[in-house]
């Protein structure tokens, strides 16, 4: 359920779009608040960083927002059906993905994301360390309650990936790559990564959280010098300051439309937009799982997301877990 303060919020908005001023007394009526409330509520909103114009007998406006992550900011101007009504912002957390399983556990809802200025323990597969600093990047879970089956959660990470590929993509000069299964390439170096987890019954998903990791503001002297040859961010690629809010809002929004476009038609249309946009397709490269380490051929994805490798016997292989690389 939205609290006052977001149906206030969305009421501005509302008025923004149409350069109108709304009345205290119709904001009343909506809300159901007094008018006094209404005030107090105005005097919270601008502590946030909002300018608000209160002018007597015509009302109040929105006249800008704060470039400030919070979840009134992320909320203003999103416009989705069920993605992000609910969002748990954190100053500091040791985990985005911790908060969001302990928040699935306590019953919230589907489509609701867990978002920090910074992570102290972030971790991405495998358990390995994920660098997010304090208002460097977004480092965001999203939890969905899916009907679909436990096997077909790993779609998800491509699914996101997807995603996430398709709105760097929208930067000018920007050519972002998948390296399978979960991390973002720019020329090669990582920007973004993503963890997927799930809680599940034999035939039944309760709940998949999808951890979302992008390096958006970082200079590269951000990073420890052991990885800075590896990784990189949007700023450094644009060489500027990137808006981080409108990128989250971006992301949300088309994880919306694309996850509902899952549910409906399936993986085929995640398979050809992930193998479009597939790091070093038709390569050789190195896979390793736990029973042994072969050469083979990165030949895409399978349509229920697993990679295919050619060995040298010309035999294809189905792997849903391993670690890889190029040379």
């Amino acid at each position: 359920m939205q609290s006052t303060r977001n149906k206030l919020i969305d009421l501005l908005v509302e008025g923004s779009k149409q350069e109108e001023f709304i009345s205290g007394q119709l904001l009343s009526e909506k809300l159901n608040i007094s008018r006094s409330a209404i005030w107090k509520h105005m005097n919270e909103l601008k502590k946030d960083g909002y300018i608000i114009e209160g002018i007597s007998r015509k009302g109040y406006k929105i006249i800008s927002y704060p470039n400030k992550l919070s979840e009134n900011t992320i909320k203003w101007g999103l416009e989705t059906e069920w993605l992000g009504h609910h969002i748990i912002h954190k100053e500091s957390v040791s985990s985005t993905q911790k908060l969001a399983h302990i928040a699935a556990l306590d019953g919230a809802e589907h489509g609701t994301i867990v978002i920090a200025d910074e992570q102290t323990g972030g971790k991405g597969r495998s358990d390995r360390s994920f660098h997010s600093k304090k208002d460097e990047g977004i480092w965001m879970s999203i939890l969905l309650r899916p009907d679909i089956l436990p096997y077909e959660a790993p779609q998800l990470t491509l699914l996101t990936a997807t995603i996430l590929a398709q709105v760097i993509d929208q930067y000018e000069g920007i050519q972002p790559q998948i390296k399978w299964p979960n991390d973002i390439l720019i020329n090669g170096k990582k920007i973004a990564g993503i963890l997927t987890e799930m809680q599940a019954e034999q035939d039944k998903v309760l709940y998949v959280v999808i951890g979302i990791g992008i390096n958006v503001n970082q200079k590269i002297e951000s990073f420890p010098k052991d990885i800075q040859s590896r990784v990189t961010s949007l700023g450094i690629e644009k060489n500027g300051n990137i808006d981080m809010i409108k990128l989250i809002q971006n992301i949300i929004e088309s994880f919306e439309e694309k996850f509902d476009l899952y549910l409906e038609h399936g993986f085929p249309n995640v398979k050809t937009t992930w193998e479009k946009y597939g790091f070093r397709i038709n390569e050789q490269l190195e896979i390793k799982t736990s029973r042994e380490t072969w050469l083979g051929k990165f030949l895409g994805i399978a349509e229920d997301g697993a990679l295919l490798a050619e060995r040298d016997s010309g035999v294809t292989e189905k792997i849903y877990s391993a670690e890889i690389s190029w040379f």
